[in-house]
Protein backbone atom coordinates (compact mmCIF):
# COMPACT_ATOMS: atom_id res chain seq x y z
CA UNK A 1 0.00 0.00 0.00
CA UNK A 2 1.64 2.98 -1.42
CA UNK A 3 1.37 6.53 0.84
CA UNK A 4 -0.71 9.26 -0.50
CA UNK A 5 0.10 13.08 -1.35
CA UNK A 6 -1.46 15.62 0.82
CA UNK A 7 -3.89 16.00 -2.07
CA UNK A 8 -4.69 12.40 -2.51
CA UNK A 9 -4.95 11.43 1.43
CA UNK A 10 -7.95 14.86 2.44
CA UNK A 11 -9.58 13.26 -0.63
CA UNK A 12 -9.30 9.73 0.42
CA UNK A 13 -10.48 10.80 4.40
CA UNK A 14 -13.48 9.89 5.26
CA UNK A 15 -15.85 9.14 8.64
CA UNK A 16 -15.86 5.35 8.58
CA UNK A 17 -18.39 4.09 10.83
CA UNK A 18 -17.64 0.28 9.96
CA UNK A 19 -14.59 -1.14 9.81
CA UNK A 20 -13.23 -4.60 8.53
CA UNK A 21 -11.89 -7.13 10.75
CA UNK A 22 -10.40 -9.53 8.45
CA UNK A 23 -8.25 -6.67 7.53
CA UNK A 24 -5.27 -5.36 10.63
CA UNK A 25 -4.00 -2.56 11.30
CA UNK A 26 -0.21 -2.17 12.17
CA UNK A 27 0.21 -0.60 16.06
CA UNK A 28 3.28 0.80 14.74
CA UNK A 29 1.84 2.44 11.79
CA UNK A 30 -0.62 4.15 13.69
CA UNK A 31 1.71 5.41 16.44
CA UNK A 32 3.75 6.57 13.59
CA UNK A 33 0.94 8.98 12.74
CA UNK A 34 0.22 10.01 16.49
CA UNK A 35 4.10 11.45 16.38
CA UNK A 36 2.73 13.12 13.12
CA UNK A 37 0.11 14.49 14.68
CA UNK A 38 2.59 16.20 17.91
CA UNK A 39 3.65 18.18 14.78
CA UNK A 40 0.75 20.31 14.11
CA UNK A 41 0.57 23.82 15.03
CA UNK A 42 -0.48 24.95 18.47
CA UNK A 43 -1.15 28.24 20.04
CA UNK A 44 2.06 29.75 21.28
CA UNK A 45 4.08 26.23 21.12
CA UNK A 46 2.10 25.47 24.70
CA UNK A 47 1.32 21.76 23.10
CA UNK A 48 -1.09 21.14 25.79
CA UNK A 49 -2.30 17.93 24.38
CA UNK A 50 -2.06 13.86 25.15
CA UNK A 51 -2.83 10.66 23.26
CA UNK A 52 -3.93 7.72 24.50
CA UNK A 53 -3.28 4.50 22.04
CA UNK A 54 -5.65 2.10 23.46
CA UNK A 55 -4.63 -0.99 21.17
CA UNK A 56 -5.70 -3.38 23.93
CA UNK A 57 -9.18 -5.34 23.21
CA UNK A 58 -10.49 -5.52 26.51
CA UNK A 59 -9.89 -1.46 26.78
CA UNK A 60 -11.93 -0.87 23.06
CA UNK A 61 -14.24 -3.63 24.89
CA UNK A 62 -14.91 -0.72 27.99
CA UNK A 63 -14.93 2.37 25.88
CA UNK A 64 -17.42 0.94 23.20
CA UNK A 65 -20.40 1.71 25.51
CA UNK A 66 -19.07 4.77 26.14
CA UNK A 67 -19.14 6.00 22.80
CA UNK A 68 -23.26 4.63 22.70
CA UNK A 69 -22.17 1.95 20.87
CA UNK A 70 -21.55 3.24 17.59
CA UNK A 71 -20.71 1.22 15.01
CA UNK A 72 -17.32 3.41 14.92
CA UNK A 73 -16.93 2.01 17.96
CA UNK A 74 -17.54 -1.70 17.69
CA UNK A 75 -15.75 -2.35 15.10
CA UNK A 76 -12.38 -0.20 15.56
CA UNK A 77 -9.48 -2.01 15.78
CA UNK A 78 -7.79 0.69 17.55
CA UNK A 79 -8.54 3.77 19.37
CA UNK A 80 -6.69 7.20 19.63
CA UNK A 81 -8.11 9.25 22.54
CA UNK A 82 -6.79 13.04 22.11
CA UNK A 83 -7.00 15.12 25.28
CA UNK A 84 -6.55 18.58 26.77
CA UNK A 85 -4.05 19.10 29.35
CA UNK A 86 -4.28 22.95 30.06
CA UNK A 87 -3.43 22.30 33.43
CA UNK A 88 0.35 21.59 32.83
CA UNK A 89 0.78 25.01 31.07
CA UNK A 90 3.45 25.56 33.36
CA UNK A 91 5.41 22.77 32.60
CA UNK A 92 4.87 23.48 28.98
CA UNK A 93 6.00 26.76 29.62
CA UNK A 94 9.14 25.75 31.25
CA UNK A 95 10.20 22.93 29.10
CA UNK A 96 9.93 26.25 25.99
CA UNK A 97 12.03 28.32 27.90
CA UNK A 98 14.51 25.51 28.60
CA UNK A 99 14.70 24.88 24.71
CA UNK A 100 15.47 28.62 24.25
CA UNK A 101 18.23 28.65 26.67
CA UNK A 102 19.71 25.81 24.69
CA UNK A 103 19.02 28.30 21.41
CA UNK A 104 20.42 31.25 23.30
CA UNK A 105 23.33 30.16 25.36
CA UNK A 106 24.66 32.83 27.57
CA UNK A 107 26.86 35.05 26.01
CA UNK A 108 30.51 36.41 27.57
CA UNK A 109 29.17 39.65 27.96
CA UNK A 110 25.77 38.63 29.41
CA UNK A 111 23.74 40.80 26.95
CA UNK A 112 20.56 39.24 25.07
CA UNK A 113 19.43 39.94 21.58
CA UNK A 114 15.95 41.49 21.09
CA UNK A 115 14.85 38.35 19.72
CA UNK A 116 15.64 36.07 22.81
CA UNK A 117 14.88 39.05 25.19
CA UNK A 118 11.06 38.78 23.51
CA UNK A 119 10.78 35.43 23.55
CA UNK A 120 11.71 34.25 27.07
CA UNK A 121 9.80 36.89 28.00
CA UNK A 122 7.00 35.31 25.99
CA UNK A 123 6.81 32.51 28.18
CA UNK A 124 8.02 34.11 31.90
CA UNK A 125 5.56 36.94 31.81
CA UNK A 126 2.92 37.16 29.07
CA UNK A 127 2.26 33.01 29.23
CA UNK A 128 1.31 33.14 32.84
CA UNK A 129 -1.03 36.14 32.62
CA UNK A 130 -3.21 34.72 30.58
CA UNK A 131 -2.96 31.37 31.67
CA UNK A 132 -2.84 32.10 35.17
CA UNK A 133 -6.61 32.34 36.79
CA UNK A 134 -8.03 31.87 40.40
CA UNK A 135 -11.73 30.71 40.98
CA UNK A 136 -12.68 33.53 37.65
CA UNK A 137 -11.29 36.07 39.86
CA UNK A 138 -8.03 36.99 38.61
CA UNK A 139 -9.51 36.30 35.01
CA UNK A 140 -12.05 39.29 35.35
CA UNK A 141 -9.94 41.89 35.98
CA UNK A 142 -7.80 40.61 33.55
CA UNK A 143 -10.76 40.82 31.14
CA UNK A 144 -11.39 44.69 32.59
CA UNK A 145 -7.85 45.57 31.88
CA UNK A 146 -7.82 44.18 28.71
CA UNK A 147 -11.27 45.61 28.03
CA UNK A 148 -9.66 49.05 28.84
CA UNK A 149 -6.57 49.29 27.14
CA UNK A 150 -8.71 47.73 23.74
CA UNK A 151 -10.27 51.17 23.54
CA UNK A 152 -6.86 52.28 22.32
CA UNK A 153 -5.03 49.89 20.77
CA UNK A 154 -5.34 46.13 19.49
CA UNK A 155 -4.68 43.64 21.55
CA UNK A 156 -5.29 40.01 22.32
CA UNK A 157 -8.81 39.91 24.17
CA UNK A 158 -9.07 35.95 24.99
CA UNK A 159 -7.26 36.19 28.37
CA UNK A 160 -10.29 34.37 30.79
CA UNK A 161 -9.90 30.51 31.64
CA UNK A 162 -12.74 29.52 29.08
CA UNK A 163 -11.28 31.65 26.30
CA UNK A 164 -7.76 29.54 27.29
CA UNK A 165 -9.77 26.30 27.30
CA UNK A 166 -11.55 26.99 23.54
CA UNK A 167 -7.39 27.69 22.67
CA UNK A 168 -6.52 24.74 24.12
CA UNK A 169 -9.24 22.65 22.24
CA UNK A 170 -8.13 23.93 19.11
CA UNK A 171 -5.11 23.26 19.10
CA UNK A 172 -6.02 19.55 20.30
CA UNK A 173 -8.37 20.02 17.30
CA UNK A 174 -5.36 20.51 14.76
CA UNK A 175 -3.57 17.70 15.99
CA UNK A 176 -6.46 15.22 15.46
CA UNK A 177 -6.94 16.40 12.17
CA UNK A 178 -3.35 16.26 11.75
CA UNK A 179 -3.35 12.70 12.83
CA UNK A 180 -6.52 11.72 10.76
CA UNK A 181 -4.56 12.83 7.62
CA UNK A 182 -1.76 10.87 8.45
CA UNK A 183 -3.53 7.78 8.37
CA UNK A 184 -5.40 8.57 5.33
CA UNK A 185 -2.25 8.50 3.83
CA UNK A 186 -1.40 5.22 5.11
CA UNK A 187 -4.27 4.25 3.53
CA UNK A 188 -5.91 3.26 6.73
CA UNK A 189 -9.42 4.79 8.08
CA UNK A 190 -10.64 7.13 10.78
CA UNK A 191 -13.62 8.40 12.66
CA UNK A 192 -13.57 11.52 15.15
CA UNK A 193 -16.38 10.49 18.13
CA UNK A 194 -17.15 13.66 19.90
CA UNK A 195 -20.74 11.73 21.40
CA UNK A 196 -19.13 9.78 24.34
CA UNK A 197 -19.39 9.92 28.72
CA UNK A 198 -16.17 11.93 28.59
CA UNK A 199 -16.04 11.24 32.60
CA UNK A 200 -16.56 7.57 32.70
CA UNK A 201 -13.57 7.92 29.76
CA UNK A 202 -11.39 9.68 31.86
CA UNK A 203 -12.07 7.02 34.62
CA UNK A 204 -10.99 3.95 32.65
CA UNK A 205 -8.05 5.75 31.19
CA UNK A 206 -6.86 6.82 34.45
CA UNK A 207 -7.28 10.25 33.51
CA UNK A 208 -6.29 13.41 35.76
CA UNK A 209 -9.00 15.79 36.72
CA UNK A 210 -7.13 18.48 35.08
CA UNK A 211 -7.56 16.75 31.76
CA UNK A 212 -10.32 16.74 28.95
CA UNK A 213 -11.44 14.84 26.14
CA UNK A 214 -10.85 16.72 22.90
CA UNK A 215 -12.29 13.67 21.12
CA UNK A 216 -11.89 9.51 20.38
CA UNK A 217 -10.83 8.84 17.10
CA UNK A 218 -11.38 4.99 15.87
CA UNK A 219 -9.18 3.16 13.39
CA UNK A 220 -9.08 0.74 11.00
CA UNK A 221 -9.57 -0.27 7.25
CA UNK A 222 -13.34 0.54 6.08
CA UNK A 223 -15.73 -1.93 4.75
CA UNK A 224 -17.63 -0.37 1.67
CA UNK A 225 -20.48 -0.16 3.49
CA UNK A 226 -18.82 1.81 6.52
CA UNK A 227 -18.77 5.17 4.10
CA UNK A 228 -22.31 6.24 4.31
CA UNK A 229 -23.02 7.44 1.18
CA UNK A 230 -21.09 10.55 -0.89
CA UNK A 231 -19.48 13.11 0.30
CA UNK A 232 -21.76 16.43 1.52
CA UNK A 233 -20.79 20.04 1.28
CA UNK A 234 -22.77 23.38 0.85
CA UNK A 235 -21.54 25.37 -2.02
CA UNK A 236 -18.19 26.52 -1.77
CA UNK A 237 -19.29 29.81 -3.02
CA UNK A 238 -21.44 29.85 0.45
CA UNK A 239 -18.67 29.53 2.50
CA UNK A 240 -15.46 31.46 0.98
CA UNK A 241 -14.94 34.97 0.19
CA UNK A 242 -11.90 37.17 -0.97
CA UNK A 243 -11.28 40.50 0.65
Amino acid sequence: MSEKTVSEAIAYRRSVRVYDDTKKIDTSIVKKCIEQASLAPNSSNMQLWEFYHVTSKSVIDKLIPLCFNQNAAKTAQQMVVVTVRKDLWKKRAKANLEYLDKVYPPQPDGKQSSREKFAKNYYKKLIPFVYNDFLGIFGFFKYLTILITGLFKPIYREVRAKDMRVVAHKSAGLAAQTFMLSMAGEGYDTCPMEGSDTWRVKKILGLPSGAEINMIISCGIRKPEGVYGKRFRVPFEDIYTEV
